[in-house]
């Protein structure tokens, strides 16, 4: 894994094409926390070699800030993929943080990466581990996301891919990872909680898709906001618009944040001074869940950057 990146925020997923220099010099720019650059769907088959250059540079001359810096290669059913990794690894500096494997199937194909980025590290003499960020785009994926999720240490995070995925399912749409109001519920709710739990077991971060209407912000938060209450760490974003809304949904309030604290300081009184396994919180009792759900409230938002306020 990469030291620098694991526990990182990832609210805001960035994805930029590495065919286009001007995408990626104004992607630096932007509040995302989280930028890949694109090898793969965003790149035409005749750019694929120039924007493995045009990568490279953009991680070795850009001003990236904190962001988690990521490249998106090609799926190993591609004739694309073993160049892909070996030069971007062999010629980006440090500063690459990750490498992300779309349309993962199984943990062999997490391992593969696994072993060629281990002796490309050994080759050059590279200082930093290389993290992996894993797509689930398929139904094969789906059913094999547990082995997945458990198949290497580098592994960061595990995304879900909806377009490709509702592909791979036939299901009757055009347009992937938006809502489909003809089915009474949710059609990913099955998806979000299976992926959601395999990440969760395994210690990752867990990132929603894209959602493919740009211009609808009420719809991108309504739809970040159902996998946020799920638990999802974040979601993609395909456009500046949605930067600010995705850090928003991510992130959780002040008054939650600092409640949670609050939680905290009650329950270690109780625990540590009275020597109470539970106790009264406000019109509530707390015990050791409400101490897990808190630190994980109060580790998401020290995460975001988040401080808390000062009353009295």
């Amino acid at each position: 894994m990469s030291e620098r990146s694991r526990f990182l925020p990832r609210r805001s997923c960035l994805a930029v094409p590495a065919s286009s220099e001007k995408m990626m010099g104004k992607a630096q720019g932007l509040a995302a926390d989280m930028v890949f650059l694109d090898l793969e769907d965003s790149v035409a088959p005749l750019e694929k070699e120039a924007a493995r250059e045009n990568a490279v540079k953009a991680i070795n001359e850009g001003d990236w800030g904190d962001k988690v810096l990521c490249v998106r290669v090609n799926a190993w059913d591609t004739k694309w993929t073993y160049r892909d990794v070996i030069y971007i690894v062999e010629n980006a500096s440090e500063r690459l943080d990750e490498i992300m494997l779309p349309k993962v199937q199984n943990a062999a194909e997490v391992k593969a990466l696994d072993l060629l980025l281990t002796q490309i590290e050994a080759t050059t003499g590279r200082q930093s581990t290389v993290g992996i960020e894993a797509q689930i785009e398929t139904t094969r994926g789906l059913i094999n996301v547990e082995e997945i999720c458990a198949a290497s240490p580098r592994l960061e995070t595990i995304i879900f891919g909806p377009a490709d995925f509702a592909a791979s399912m036939e299901m009757p749409v055009l347009t992937g990872g938006v809502q489909i109001p003809e089915y009474p519920g949710d059609h990913f709710h099955y998806v979000f909680s299976k992926i959601l739990m395999a990440g969760r077991a395994n210690g990752l971060q867990v990132i929603d898709g894209p959602y493919l209407r740009i211009r609808d912000t009420d719809g991108f938060r309504d739809f970040a906001a159902r996998t946020r209450i799920l638990g999802f760490d974040g979601k993609w974003v395909l456009h500046p618009d949605q930067v600010t809304v995705c850090n928003e949904v991510f992130t959780p309030t002040q008054e939650q944040f600092d409640r949670a604290w609050d939680i905290l300081d009650a329950y270690r009184t109780a625990t540590e001074g009275d020597r109470l396994g539970a106790v009264m919180f406000g019109d509530e009792m707390i015990d050791e869940a409400s101490r897990k759900m808190a630190t994980k409230f109060v580790t998401r938002g020290e995460r975001a950057g988040m401080s808390r306020r000062v009353t009295g």
